[in-house]
């Protein structure tokens, strides 16, 4: 089941994110980065990433700038509209979420509630 707008991407990535999602892809010869939800965490939710070799059939497939992100049937819903970048501080590098479907997220950052 689809969830998108025709002409609008479920997703957008950020030059960073693409870059460093590409980055990955090359060095590790893989078809692409498939993101989803799964239970767990705090509040309820988690994002998961995984590489893949190959989309599934059901994969929403988004490119941008070399960088391949599949997302699972199951998550599409969930991250419709969410930008995803790639941050770097002096404690912490990873990918970010900016997910306007979110109502609440713990502390830690990594588990997530919708609506």
């Amino acid at each position: 089941m689809m969830f998108a707008i025709p002409g609008k991407q479920a997703v957008t990535i950020t030059p960073k994110a693409a870059s460093q999602i590409s980055k990955l892809m090359t060095q590790a010869g893989h078809a692409g980065l498939r993101i989803g939800i799964k239970k767990g965490g705090c509040a309820g939710m988690e994002y998961t990433m995984e590489y893949v070799n190959e989309p599934d059939a059901n994969d929403e497939v988004v490119e941008q700038d070399g960088a391949r992100v599949l997302i699972a049937p199951m998550a599409q819903m969930f991250l419709f509209g969410t930008e995803i970048d790639y941050e770097t501080s002096l404690l912490e590098s990873g990918f970010k979420f900016r997910n306007p479907n979110v109502t609440e997220a713990c502390g830690c950052g990594e588990s997530i509630k919708f609506g």
